[in-house]
């Protein structure tokens, strides 16, 4: 997913908001469902999808905050949660699942670091303090990226 473009409005703003919120909601749902239907998992692999589903869903949560002050609805996460599950199915592979969560961290890092670079070309003003925008989206790209490298370690090691 590119963002080559500057974030032009509030409302491209919160719908661009909306799409990282989906994309935790799914790396929620796929981390919570792999931890509970995946067999032979070591424990550091279980730690790592558990730490997975909280951090997804603290991600949620601050940029929810964010797109409340945008005057914009958010999707259910009960909604996104059904169509992860018609839509992916997991077949418990020890190496599928760490090659799942290893795709979604990818893909949500990328999202913000995209998102952050067209916040930043963006020379309007926003409902939000572009600030506080900024510094969310930093630290949550942040995490991601970390997310990146543990799960890249437990591959490595074979996990």
């Amino acid at each position: 997913m590119s963002l080559t473009y500057p974030v032009g409005s509030d409302h491209q703003l919160a719908r661009l908001l909306q799409i990282g919120i989906v994309l935790e909601e799914v790396v929620e749902a796929r981390a919570a469902k792999h931890a509970a239907e995946s067999d032979g998992l070591t424990d550091d692999v279980r730690d790592l999808l558990d730490d997975a589903v909280v951090e997804s869903a603290d991600h949620r949560r601050r940029l929810e905050d964010l797109v409340e002050h945008l005057d914009a609805e958010t999707v259910p996460f009960e909604e996104i949660e059904m169509l992860v599950e018609e839509q992916y199915e997991s077949d418990g592979d020890f190496d599928g699942v760490l090659y799942d969560q290893l795709c979604n961290e990818e893909t949500a890092y990328k999202f913000y670091d995209d998102l952050i670079d067209a916040v930043e070309q963006s020379d309007v003003g926003f409902g939000v303090d572009r600030d506080r925008l900024l510094t969310t989206l930093r630290e949550i790209r942040e995490e991601e990226a970390e997310g990146v490298e543990e799960v890249t370690k437990l591959m490595e090691a074979g996990e």
